[in-house]
């Protein structure tokens, strides 16, 4: 009888650990679903963008009058030029160039965008306003976020109304550091 109750209280155990590992495995999702633009138009999105504000990261630490540059390859990809002069020493430019691409035609606001083969990161084009003037750009983990602008500064307007996008997104805005965009 004291074998059989020590079977059953094993038995118990096993799937009480099997209820666990798959809770903590759900629990573990990597990325909370992020909502993109849908139908972006690339041919209208490529051109310079300012970043008007970011989280910080270290591939950006101590750079100020951050540019993007965009545009499209023969290939369909898109070429990218990324610059920002060092905070130290303006006339110091650190240059970054890339390739971008839209891996499904039907999710044109998500992007992938590499850097240094083989690694890609994703590109997620979370606003964009009717003009291609401004643009808010993410990630699905929230660790990265930037406020891009078609010239150098952005009115308080619209710049809230990105903020405000990000946080329904669950982005902590309270990381978003303004880049100086005055190296001249």
């Amino acid at each position: 009888m004291r074998n059989i109750k020590l079977s059953m209280a094993l038995n118990n155990m096993k799937h009480l650990s099997f209820f666990i590992i798959v809770l903590l495995f759900i629990s573990c999702k990597s990325n909370q679903a992020l909502p993109t633009v849908e139908n972006v138009d690339i041919n209208k999105y490529v051109g310079t963008w300012y970043e008007i504000a970011r989280f910080p990261n270290f591939f950006e630490k101590g750079l100020e009058c951050v540019t993007a540059e965009y545009s499209l390859l023969e290939s369909g990809k898109i070429k990218v030029v990324n610059k920002g002069h060092k905070t130290s020493d303006v006339s110091k430019i650190n240059t970054a160039i890339g390739t971008a691409w839209v891996p499904d035609k039907n999710k044109t606001g998500q992007l992938k965008v590499r850097f240094f083969w083989p690694f890609s990161g994703d590109y997620y084009i979370i606003a964009l306003d009717s003009n291609y003037q401004s643009a808010l750009v993410g990630d699905p983990s929230r660790k990265y976020l930037w406020v891009l602008n078609r010239a150098t500064t952005m009115n308080d307007s619209s710049y809230h109304k990105l903020l405000n996008i990000a946080h329904q997104n669950n982005f902590d805005t309270t990381l978003l550091m303004k880049v100086n965009q005055t190296c001249n």
